[in-house]
């Protein structure tokens, strides 16, 4: 097939994708942009898939981006459920598994992340759900009814999130991770300890300091076996181990990778005019003064429309703060900066381990923040990071 001329083409679906497009349009209305993602599905937000769906406070319907009238009121072509597989950076074209070739003149790489896998027995066994996409929430939702029972691999975000939304539909949720206890790159040990403690007074089996050897399937049940012994019976697998940054595209392209595809502080890689944001970019974090790759909605609307802004011509620095949040039962949080349990913790409880503020500090300057059951207070905690020596409390 000859190739397609398009002013802007956008790899990847997903919300970085989409914000991508309004970042154009601020600046160019007329530029032609094509919006291919694997997914068959339009944009959408990816935390309600572990939040708000469960508990009847979103509906699939509400949780994509924008309409379908706004791609075609932005003249966006669509092209939805196709992979593309090659980047020539050199003669600016792209390549779909089918061989169709896209030419562009500018490009951007949103194509996030995939789930890593477990290299176990039975980690490929077919119904074992690697926890990602909404095709896995709507395979999962109708099979987690009362009284089913639910393994959930995984003891960081989205194990701690789904182990919750399961057990708050009545299923029986085992979980088992290898860390000490649960979100333990992010909590300080006592505040691990306490939500730990929650899950399991609420019924929540937990085998932490364990991880899986195998899977089995056994009639309509998974068995699942343990390093520590443990044999669990389960209607269902989840695993929630964390993705891996989608970089082959890049690296077919000889993009400059390493934790993810590196980009400037434009969001533009090692190659003129091909940008790349969202779960996949590994960019200069300015506040903080280091490279870093950020898995999070907030991260990936943002980055989305200013690189989409760049590609149009903007030529300005990405020095946004994102933050990110999470729903476990009754705690909820908001959070900013390096949120690093390694890092010296400073806590200011209204309530030990349920109401207050975490600082995460390092030679004397507030490097994160969380907000715990605290609210509206994000920005008051982006002007402590990394402008003073002396902590204030955030109020």
């Amino acid at each position: 097939m000859s190739d397609q001329m398009y002013d802007y083409i956008i790899v990847g679906g997903g919300l970085a994708g989409a914000s991508a497009i309004e970042g154009i349009r601020e600046r160019d209305e007329e530029g032609a942009i094509l919006l291919i993602g694997l997914e068959k599905h339009q944009p959408y937000h990816r935390p309600p898939l572990s939040k708000k769906l469960w508990f009847g406070q979103k509906q699939v319907e509400d949780i994509f981006v924008q309409s379908r009238d706004f791609y075609m009121e932005n003249n966006v072509d669509m092209a939805p459920g196709v992979e593309i597989v090659r980047l020539n950076s050199n003669n600016r074209t792209v390549v779909d598994t089918r061989g169709f070739a896209y030419k562009f003149d500018k490009l951007l790489l949103a194509t996030g992340g995939v789930p890593r896998t477990l290299d176990i027995p039975g980690g490929d066994l077919e119904g074992i759900c690697y926890y990602r996409y909404l095709d896995d929430y709507l395979k999962l939702r109708p099979e987690a009814s009362e009284g089913k029972s639910a393994v959930v691999i995984g003891g960081g975000f989205i194990g701690g999130e789904l182990a919750a939304a399961l057990k708050i539909n009545k299923v029986n949720v085992t979980m088992v991770f290898r860390e000490k206890y649960i979100l333990s790159r992010i909590f300080p040990e006592s505040l691990g300890m306490a939500i730990q403690n929650d899950y399991i007074r609420r019924g929540v089996k937990i085998f932490a300091d364990d991880t899986p050897l195998s899977f089995e399937k056994s009639g309509n049940k998974y068995i699942t076996r343990t390093k520590n012994g443990e044999m669990i019976e389960s209607d269902m697998v989840i695993v929630g181990v964390g993705i891996a940054p989608s970089t082959h595209l890049a690296e077919t392209g000889g993009l400059q990778i390493e934790n993810g595809i590196v980009v400037d502080d434009r969001l533009q890689t090692s190659k003129q005019g091909i940008y790349a944001a969202g779960d996949n970019a590994f960019f200069p974090y300015q506040a903080l003064g280091k490279m870093v790759r950020i898995e999070h909605w907030d991260n990936a609307l943002n980055q989305g429309k200013h690189a989409g802004l760049n590609m149009a011509g903007a030529n300005q620095p990405f020095t946004y703060m994102p933050y990110f949040f999470s729903d476990l039962f009754d705690f909820g949080f908001e959070a900013v900066g390096d949120i690093n349990s390694e890092l010296e913790i400073v806590t200011d409880w209204q309530k030990e381990n349920e109401t207050g503020v975490i600082y995460y500090m390092k030679d004397g300057k507030v490097r994160g923040a969380m907000m715990c059951n605290v609210w509206d207070k994000v920005d008051a905690a982006r002007e402590l990071i990394g402008k003073s020596y002396q902590l204030s409390a955030i109020s």
